[in-house]
């Protein structure tokens, strides 16, 4: 029996009609593998991952091969998005055997949940060297069937391992003295080696497969900013300039894809994700607040629009991802020929306007990407459309609309909505959008409304409800779900100046001390002490495609405490901050959010309380990249930034000590540059 029909996942549901017997993981699972004394069969993987779909079609689907599964294992599926404690742990152990990792991935595991082999992809038929999916499962039946000492064994060496590698925060926590962590020489040497690894001809950092590396060029932008380095602006420039050039952006309805399968951000593996578009287009704002160059403007313009248009909850929360297929294809949502390119914009903009297109997009007769061409700019940065390429990228973009659309993962996570309300409450206090801020405030409503217990417990992961089941929130929220709430509610607390969502995240950063908290070499676990106890408690440090729980928990916790004066706030985040030690700066792409923490903690932060009805004092704050700065206005709360201010000035100040009242934009403009 297939046990996946019920669950919220729609990765999970993908799977319920496989004649596999899934189930989702959980007791049950565990308890049938050792009542039939059968080895767990793990896959894991989430919805918009194609090489998932591949080896599902090639394997899962297939009657087949679900009967060798079936006979010799109990199989349990997992969604990594909804589950990463899980998919952390099991990954460590996978990197661990074969020295790399990706999605889908497959573990076999003891009925007790020790892992002993694993690989990612296994394709329906043994090919360019790798075995098939069916002559690995005979291995491992061999193994388990014949030389169960030896299965233990490496399951114990594995559990060992990765036991180690969760603790090896601690460690560095051990050895490195705090106040290293917190000199203002650590963003130099960050910067160094931000330079070294640089594409100077693409921009990124390294080869294909690239990335956007959103955190390291924002840390890039905040030591240049620091430090007036301009060769630090250029790598961000460079980088943000190709990127939104090339075919990784959208260029009819905006956003990025997932990442560039070649060096130079042409062709994409074309899924969506809520947290890249997040993160890039809060790099994509600061840029533009720090260079004025209206291009940034539109990628924030276009990107913000698309999350709202099509990853956007009628109430309010925003959806986890798009997926790269449609039709079973890859890209093919987003493809053109040639010739169904010109008779669209002919129709919609005359003869003559597709030979504008053609060159603006570098559309061929041959195309770039299998036969079809994916829209990209040839003149690097040269992105502000004229009024005939604008009427056919409407024109495109209707008729892409009537295509089927990929594949949507509705599911609504906490962190990744917490990472794009920051972004998105900043991007409207630093344009003045009011559709931003009722957005940014509508998504604080629905996760405060439906992600968080009546006791206060956040959650992970919400689904709406359908005819089969009601809508419901479910899973313990992470470590990263609570930093990247204190840090989106301390950001909307500066646009709206509402005193509750300061409340809110008070509320989240106790939340995450209290369960979270490492009281033995400090930082935060990834479960909470609540939570279901797995072979090993996990506890990240290095940033990956989304910040850290301690880069997020750190940057939030200072923030807070600048606002606030909670001490202890302030206390935790340096003690998260030693267990970055020396390797922050030697891997600013692993530690790219961290280094702002680092920033914020070396060169302090400016507190800045708007006492009173002055709306010009707040906007000249809020549209200006004041990476080292915090906002107090509106409603008062509980905070010294509020003690005896008369009204009607601005409060500029370090540790709560203030600067004489400014009475004009011109003076808090003079006190901020000072």
């Amino acid at each position: 029996m297939n046990r996946l029909g019920g669950e919220t996942s729609p990765y999970l549901r993908q799977h319920r009609d496989n004649p596999v017997e899934w189930y989702p993981w959980g007791p049950e699972a565990f308890e049938a593998a050792a009542e039939r004394d059968r080895p767990v069969l793990l896959s894991v993987g989430y919805s918009s991952c194609h090489w998932c779909h591949v080896m599902a079609h090639e394997s899962f689907e297939d009657p087949d091969t679900a009967a060798i599964m079936n006979e010799l294992f109990v199989n349990v599926k997992v969604d990594r998005e909804e589950r990463p404690d899980v998919d952390a742990i099991y990954m460590d152990s996978v990197q661990a055997m074969t020295g790399r990792g990706g999605w889908p991935m497959t573990v076999f595991c003891t009925p007790d949940g020790r892992p002993f082999f694993g690989g990612t992809y296994y394709p329906d038929r043994p090919r360019g060297g790798m075995a098939s999916f069916r002559q690995v499962m005979a291995a491992i039946d061999e193994a388990w069937t014949n030389r169960r000492s030896d299965v233990h064994a490496q399951a114990d060496q594995l559990v060992a391992l990765i036991d180690r590698t969760s603790r090896a925060a601690a460690a560095m926590g051990a050895e490195a003295a705090p106040s290293g962590a917190l000199d203002g020489r650590v963003l130099d040497r960050a910067g160094d080696a931000i330079l070294s690894s640089f594409d100077p001809e693409w921009g990124g950092f390294g080869g294909a497969p690239k990335f956007p590396a959103a955190m390291t060029l924002a840390s890039a932008l905040r030591i240049h900013h620091r430090s007036d380095r301009p060769e630090l602006l250029r790598v961000v420039r460079t980088s943000l300039d190709a990127m939104a050039s090339g075919g990784i952006y959208d260029h009819l309805g905006g956003g990025f894809a997932r990442y560039s399968v070649d060096h130079r951000w042409l062709v994409p593996h074309f899924e969506k994700m809520l947290y890249d578009n997040a993160l890039l287009t809060r790099v994509y704002l600061h840029a533009w607040m720090v260079t004025g160059e209206p291009v940034y403007r539109q990628v924030v313009d276009e990107t913000i629009g698309y999350v709202l248009r099509d990853l956007r909850h009628p109430d309010g929360g925003f959806y986890s991802a798009e997926d790269a297929d449609s039709e079973g294809v890859e890209g093919k949502f987003y493809v053109w020929s040639e010739p169904e390119l010109r008779a669209v914009v002919r129709a919609a903009a005359g003869a003559g306007a597709d030979d504008e297109a053609v060159a603006w997009w570098g559309v061929t007769p041959a195309g770039n990407f299998e036969g079809a061409n994916i829209l990209n700019r040839p003149v690097r940065g040269d992105l502000i459309r004229p009024v005939t390429v604008e009427t056919a990228r409407q024109a495109l973009f209707e008729c892409r609309e009537s295509r089927i659309r990929p594949g949507l993962d509705d599911k609504v996570l906490t962190e990744w909505n917490g990472l794009m309300l920051s972004a998105l409450a900043e991007a409207a206090a630093a344009t003045g959008n009011p559709e931003w801020r009722a957005a940014a405030i509508a998504n604080g409503e629905f996760l405060v409304a439906n992600l968080r217990r009546d006791d206060g417990r956040w959650l992970r992961s919400w689904q709406a409800g359908d005819a089969e089941r009601p809508a419901q929130a479910r899973h313990l929220a992470y470590a990263q779900d609570y930093g990247a709430i204190v840090d989106a509610m301390t950001t909307l607390a500066e646009l709206s100046g509402e005193a509750r969502w300061v409340d809110e995240a008070r509320a989240a950063a106790d939340g995450l001390l209290e369960l979270f908290w490492d009281g033995d070499a400090g930082g935060v676990f990834t479960t909470g002490n609540d939570a279901e106890k797995l072979v090993t408690r996990p506890k990240d440090l290095m940033d990956n495609a989304t910040p850290s729980a301690q880069s997020l928990a750190a940057c939030g916790l200072l923030r807070l405490a600048a606002l606030t004066g909670e001490s202890r706030y302030l206390e935790r985040a340096h003690e998260i901050m030693a267990l970055f030690g020396p390797a922050a700066p030697q891997h600013p792409t692993a530690f790219g959010r961290a280094l702002e923490a680092i920033d914020m903690a070396a060169n302090g932060l400016d507190e800045i309380a708007v006492v009173g009805d002055r709306p010009d004092l707040v906007a000249a704050v809020q549209t200006r990249y004041l990476p080292g700065a915090v906002l107090a206005w509106g409603e008062p709360y509980d905070s010294p930034l509020w003690a005896d201010r008369p009204e009607g000035f601005a409060y500029v100040c370090r540790d709560f000590a203030c600067q004489s009242p400014a009475a004009t934009v011109e003076e808090l403009l003079t006190q901020l540059e000072a």
